[in-house]
Formats: C-alpha cells, sequence, structure tokens
C-alpha cells in the first residue's frame, strides 16, 4: 500500500499521490480541508500521483467538494484517475466533480 500524501506546489494548487481507499483516506480528509485557501478564492487539486483507489477515493472528493462549498471556495480537480473516473460514472456523481 502506498501511503498517501498532499503536497502544496503553491498557495493554492496542490498535487496528491498515493492511494485512496478506506484505511488512507481519513487522514486526508482533514490534511486538505486544513489547507484550502481563503473563503471566495479557488483551489486546484492534481490526483496524477494516485496510484489506486476505491470507492472511499470517490467520497473524499465529494466531501472536499462540500467542504470547498460551504466556504465559497471554487475547487477544480486535475488528472482524475481512471479508476476513479469509473467509480464516478457508475455513482452517477460524475457530473458533479469540477474536472479541467
Amino acid at each position: 500500500m502506498s501511503t498517501p500524501q498532499i503536497s502544496q506546489q503553491n498557495s493554492n494548487h496542490f498535487m496528491v499521490e498515493g492511494e485512496l481507499n478506506l484505511m488512507t483516506v481519513p487522514a486526508l480528509l482533514q490534511a486538505m480541508i486544513d489547507r484550502l485557501p481563503a473563503n471566495g478564492s479557488e483551489a486546484h487539486i492534481d490526483l496524477a500521483g494516485v496510484t489506486r483507489t476505491d470507492s472511499a477515493g470517490l467520497a473524499l472528493l465529494v466531501e472536499w467538494l462540500r467542504q470547498a462549498r460551504v466556504r465559497e471556495i471554487r475547487l477544480q480537480f486535475h488528472n482524475l484517475p481512471s479508476q476513479l473516473r469509473d467509480i464516478a460514472r457508475i455513482s452517477d456523481l460524475l457530473p458533479i466533480i469540477p474536472l479541467d
């Protein structure tokens, strides 16, 4: 299992790397919420480094979106892995995931 991490590229660009699953997602949830930029701004999350995911990874993205909307932050996801895209499509959640 690849331990996930979030690296901050600049004030509103983040890179997620590693495996997103039921065991790893809880730590990432709060880590991103703590790093979100100021209210009313935007944030970009690059998922190119995600090595593997399951439905917990999709739940993580949805919760990040929810937290961002509460703060009026426009969140954009980049390089959504095909595995995550397939789970989102099957769950009928792909339309709510803001992709580049």
